[in-house]
């Protein structure tokens, strides 16, 4: 499986709220990894509708997390924003290939699938979040 870059924002957003004790604004994120804001926008506004981050207009306003970083399962995040997370076609389509009523490789990949998913709703954002020393110290590609 491959993730999307909505789903590296998504995680890194998450990530980056994960060390702040107070709201931040998606410049901060955008800056901290050099990525587009409004790329950060698109992302912000998912995960507030999906209740990861609150998100709060005027004055004072900025994200924050809408739930605590250990209630946060990283698989929850990727399927919230994955549409597909198959390996191939087949898994989750029966007709998409000739051999599909035979084919054993499709079962493997099935069970592949199953086993990383389990691992990852297993994996908490408390559990990969870095310290905000860590990402205080870190410099933004743009700079």
């Amino acid at each position: 499986m491959k993730l999307t870059i909505q789903t590296d924002y998504a995680l890194r957003t998450l990530m980056f709220l994960a060390t702040r004790s107070s709201r931040a604004h998606v410049g901060d994120v955008a800056q901290l990894f050099g990525i587009s804001v409004n790329h950060v926008a698109k992302v912000v506004n998912l995960l507030a509708r999906e209740g990861y981050i609150r998100s709060t207009r005027g004055v004072g306003g900025g994200i924050e997390l809408a739930q605590q970083p250990e209630e946060i399962s990283i698989g929850e995040v990727i399927a919230t924003i994955e549409a597909d997370m198959h390996l191939l076609a087949c898994v989750g389509d029966d007709d998409s290939c000739a051999i599909h009523s035979f084919c054993k490789l499709k079962g493997v990949l099935a069970e592949a699938e199953r086993v990383q998913r389990e691992y990852l709703d297993g994996v908490t954002l408390a559990d990969v979040v870095p310290t905000r020393r860590q990402l205080d110290r870190v410099k933004s590609p743009r700079n």
